[in-house]
């Protein structure tokens, strides 16, 4: 299947305007997922676009994970690390859904192939694995981590995605990203937990419940107490399969 992917000034408006043509379904995915095309003014991009309707019930999650993977989005440019790629909520060919900005990646690569042989990206992965507590993810796994290829000018990049099963009230993330284990948290990362210990962006707090929103400061909060990354001790905290 041929991409077409066209510059775009602004991501969001093209995301929320433009009309969106389903390409198929993404393989191995256990929520309906889909490979589409977003085309607004003469352009086109490839987003993911995940409906609701296509969603698994889940006994430890509401409905709409969708919506999660907006909040994700936007708390991570709320961080102002910007590690999720462009995620907007809006209707769709299947109805209410989540629709965020592909990620033209290179696929052999992810987190512990990244965190092995490109030192110089380490810092990109300390970001993520402050969003993961904060955000609580429940499933980064490796192939989570998206390796965005040094393109011109352009240096390499890392980009996180799937983040339906994040923001549970009670604690329990899963992720493969513990090697950064009790090292002091950058200092952007705590000014950015300060801000959300005073104050979750309401934009980010609409998409969740009272509860999520209070643990979301709760766990900023430690963050800011305790200044260094959080360790797993037991070794449980990974999520299956890793990859």
């Amino acid at each position: 299947m041929e991409l077409r992917v066209d510059d775009v000034d602004d991501q969001v408006e093209h995301l929320l305007r433009g009309e969106i043509e389903v390409e198929g379904r993404m393989p191995y995915s256990s929520n309906g997922t889909f490979l589409v095309h977003v085309v607004h003014d003469g352009k086109s991009h490839p987003a993911i676009y995940k409906p609701t309707k296509m969603e698994r019930p889940l006994w430890d999650f509401e409905p709409g994970l969708h919506r999660r993977e907006v909040a994700a989005y936007r708390l991570s440019e709320a961080m102002g690390i910007g590690i999720v790629p462009t995620t907007v909520l809006r209707d769709g060919p299947m109805g209410e859904g989540s629709v965020q900005w592909f990620a033209v990646a290179d696929h052999s690569e992810h987190y512990f192939t990244i965190y092995e042989s490109m030192p110089e990206l380490h810092d990109r992965l300390r970001d993520f694995a402050a969003f993961d507590v904060l955000a609580n993810n429940t499933d980064r796994k490796s192939g989570h981590c998206l390796l965005i290829p040094e393109h011109g000018d352009t240096p390499a990049n890392v980009w996180g995605i799937d983040h339906g099963l994040c923001f549970a009230a009670e604690f329990k993330v899963r992720t493969v990203i513990w090697e950064f284990g009790d090292e002091p948290l950058p200092d952007h990362i705590i000014d950015a937990a300060n801000r959300l210990v005073s104050r979750v962006p309401l934009d980010v707090a609409a998409l969740l419940s009272d509860s999520e929103v209070e643990a979301i400061q709760g766990r900023a909060a430690w963050m800011v107490k305790e200044r260094r990354f959080p360790t797993d001790p037991t070794g449980r905290r990974y999520p299956w399969p890793l990859v």
